[in-house]
């Protein structure tokens, strides 16, 4: 309880919040992170154990082998019936509130807008969206889920439909990382929830925090230094919100 009272007093003080998220912001609401034991990545499906999940996850993979890839993205990537948890409720809620500058998040599910955030940076893209490869013609998010066809094709031209998401070997998308840098440089306060810092070049964005205060939540302890004026909490980020949104006396 000490050091939710102390994140309450950091967030009172503060004015200009910026959250950066990783997986564990979303695992609460039953979506599986990549690299716990339980993630995505060691889920051994028998129709992918033979591949890396890396490869799975790549430009590569959507290249050379586009029915394995499509054939894993709709069994392992469909969130549409996913619910936001009270993580994404309360930065909602502080958003609302005039405290929170944005949300940096590196997931692809889209909860943080379902729960009434707006100013979302999406740097690894959204699983919401759709477009054709061949000429950009964009598509719901039903397009590749519903579609009868193994490889999801173009009304138009007959190009490849693919997720609006970054793979492996891809960069990232410009407008989100200029957005999020912007706001992680201007902001006074940074909250890091639910990732382990591992994932580059997205962990390197913490860098560009020239803030007062900073926060670390995530389950496990992290395998990183951090600093000695750097409150970290190793709880589940939605149980932490939920007992911070208590205090506060905010209704999630």
């Amino acid at each position: 309880m000490e050091n939710i009272e102390r994140l309450k007093e950091m967030i009172d003080e503060s004015n200009k919040i910026v959250f950066f998220g990783g997986a564990g912001v979303s695992t609460e609401s039953g979506i599986p992170d990549f690299r716990s034991k339980d993630g995505l990545y060691n889920q051994h499906d028998v129709r992918f154990d033979m591949y890396q999940p890396e490869y799975l996850l790549s430009h590569s993979c959507l290249v050379r082998e586009p029915k394995v890839y499509f054939e894993f993205h709709r069994q392992k990537m469909d969130t549409r019936k996913i619910e936001p948890n009270n993580a994404h409720k309360y930065l909602a809620k502080l958003e609302d509130m005039g405290k929170l500058i944005g949300v940096v998040t590196q997931n692809i599910d889209g909860l943080h807008q379902k729960a009434g955030s707006k100013k979302v940076f999406e740097i690894h893209g959204s699983a919401l969206r759709n477009y054709c490869m061949n000429c950009g013609t964009t598509y719901p998010v039903d397009y590749i889920f519903d579609s009868d066809d193994e490889i999801p094709k173009c009304d138009y031209c007959g190009g490849v439909v693919r997720a609006d998401i970054t793979l492996y070997e891809e960069g990232l998308p410009e407008d989100q990382v200029e957005g999020a840098i912007s706001a992680i440089s201007s902001a006074d306060m940074m909250i890091i929830g639910g990732t382990s810092l591992t994932v580059y070049p997205a962990a390197s964005f913490i860098n560009y925090f020239k803030g007062r205060n900073l926060v670390i939540i995530n389950r496990d302890p992290l395998n990183i230094r951090v600093g000695e004026n750097v409150l970290v909490i190793n709880e589940k980020i939605g149980q932490v919100f939920s007992e911070l949104a208590k205090l506060q006396g905010i209704e999630l």
